[in-house]
């Protein structure tokens, strides 16, 4: 399971940020304690320890001594917020200048997006910054 390049604390956020982001986690649910987790996936508890604290420095999660770890309230449109900001950066961007070394115009890269379906898609789900439906 934790096969990345990135330490195993970062790639063990990730997956509980992305849990979170697609719903699977909800705000208020408990998440699996520390212990689960390095049983669960055969890690140090240490390394499960700093993921979480990550976490919960980031309002992510938070803790309620002697019950566990918790999703906090808003945490999925402050995700959304962090990850709009680094695809339109590091994804977007990249391409976008692809497509001009490659002479593709907007109107092309348009036609495609919607051919995909994806522009429905996109803006059915899309959410503002202040994390408004639009």
């Amino acid at each position: 399971m934790f096969d990345g390049r990135e330490p195993i604390y970062i790639q063990i956020a990730d997956q509980i940020r992305g849990d979170i982001l697609a719903g699977h986690l909800a705000e208020g649910e408990q998440v699996m304690s520390t212990t689960q987790y390095a049983t669960t996936f055969r890690i140090n508890p240490a390394t499960a320890a700093k993921a979480f604290a990550q976490l919960v420095d980031e309002g992510v999660l938070y803790k309620q001594r002697g019950v566990g770890m918790f999703v906090a309230e808003g945490a999925p449109d402050r995700l959304r917020v962090g990850r709009r900001e680094t695809f339109l950066e590091d994804l977007l961007e990249p391409v976008l200048a692809e497509a001009r070394v490659l002479g593709i115009s907007t109107s092309e890269l348009i036609r495609w997006i919607e051919r995909s379906g994806a522009a429905a898609d996109l803006t059915t789900t899309t959410t503002s910054t202040e994390g408004e439906q639009r």
